[in-house]
């Protein structure tokens, strides 16, 4: 029997606040994500912290990821927790539920079938393009184009995954709407095919 169905799989030791997640979605060990939606298919491996997020399907997260990190008030005299957590430090304070307003309003987008390499992170208010590639320790601070490879602190473009034709043609093809069944039919095509035939075919 499948191990991932309708219902999303949480390996031990999750914590998720107000998400919502697609089919055959996996979360991995440790994980923390708040005010997150999540789309088919999509998994983060072991410790991914994912924050005020938008995840297409089949993203590919890898573990101790850090998308949309929330930040400080950075124009108060502090930068502290007190200033937006008071009620923590007094009885008579009140959260600062405006702050916490515009952190949730400053999402981070991920695209379809993107890959997210181990311990890179996405800023808030950045889209990853469908398909594209996020280098392993990378530090994400502008867009990222669909099919692109971005590396390094920050992360500048290093190479497209494919040329400008087969970009389009695969963004026209959408293949990650494809239903259950039919990503099964062709799964022999997706594992042995050169992506040309594969667009050849099914375009």
């Amino acid at each position: 029997m499948a191990r991932l169905g309708l219902e999303p799989f949480f390996h031990p030791d999750c914590e998720t606040v107000a998400c919502s997640f697609g089919r055959f979605v996996e979360i991995g060990r440790g994980s923390r994500l708040a005010h997150v939606e999540m789309g088919d298919y999509s998994y983060c491996d072991r410790y991914a912290d994912i924050a005020n997020a938008t995840v297409g399907k089949f993203a590919n997260i890898a573990s101790f990821t850090r998308i949309g990190p929330t930040d400080h008030p950075m124009q108060q005299a502090s930068l502290h927790h007190f200033l937006y957590r008071s009620d923590d430090y007094w009885d008579d304070a009140e959260r600062d539920e405006a702050f916490f307003d515009r952190r949730r309003a400053r999402r981070a987008v991920i695209g379809h079938d993107t890959w997210i390499g181990h311990g890179a992170v996405v800023r808030p208010e950045v889209t990853v393009g469908h398909g594209a590639v996020i280098a392993s320790s990378a530090v994400v601070t502008r867009d990222v184009a669909p099919y692109e490879i971005v590396t390094g602190i920050p992360a500048r473009p290093m190479r497209m995954r494919f040329p400008p034709e087969v970009v389009a043609r695969l963004l026209d093809l959408a293949w990650w709407d494809w239903d259950h069944e039919t990503l099964r039919d062709r799964l022999p095509d997706f594992r042995h095919m050169p992506i040309e035939a594969f667009l050849d075919r099914y375009s």
